[in-house]
């Protein structure tokens, strides 16, 4: 029979799955409770969560979530990172502490939507620009054929006026 704090893991645990937009996988062997902590605080200023949970009941929450995906990342010493938003900000996050502290936590792979991500996916993750960064890109983007067209329909009306106004300055000599 399974304890009532069991139940209450493994409930908060499957709500998260529901409602994550990423989750990230990781192995946390040979890190230390101060690192963890550490890094749970970099990852709650930026709104993400990261839990450590035993596999069997990381497991039956992924069967209640109806998430059999998530089963292939569980394997030994398992955390997870819980992204509600943005899913490239806890990526970035992840990845940005563990370069500069010189962590020993391992990216095993990540989860969006239905999708399975490898290490390599997650780190390609990373190295994207922040979204305003990406939507601006994207609006140079679609801006720059209008701009053409507009430079493009005034260039005879230019010109005319151009001609009009050396036709003007030479009945002026």
């Amino acid at each position: 029979m399974p304890s009532e704090k069991n139940i209450q893991i493994v409930e908060d645990l499957k709500g998260n799955i529901e409602s994550s937009s990423i989750l990230i996988a990781t192995d946390y062997s040979g890190v230390n409770v101060a690192e963890i902590s550490t890094l749970r605080a970099a990852l709650r200023e930026q709104g993400v969560q990261f839990k450590v949970v035993r596999n069997t009941l990381a497991l039956i929450a992924a069967d209640q979530a109806g998430n059999s995906k998530l089963k292939e990342l569980i394997e030994g010493p398992t955390s997870f990172v819980f992204g509600f938003e943005d899913p490239v900000e806890p990526v970035r996050v992840l990845t940005k502490f563990i370069k500069d502290s010189g962590s020993k936590v391992k990216v095993r792979g990540a989860l969006m939507g239905d999708s399975l991500l490898t290490t390599e996916e997650v780190d390609y993750m990373a190295s994207l620009p922040d979204r305003p960064t990406l939507l601006s890109q994207l609006l140079g983007q679609l801006q720059a054929p209008i701009s053409s067209l507009a430079t493009v329909l005034n260039a005879p009306t230019q010109g005319l006026v151009t001609l009009l106004d050396r036709y003007n300055q030479n009945q002026e000599k």
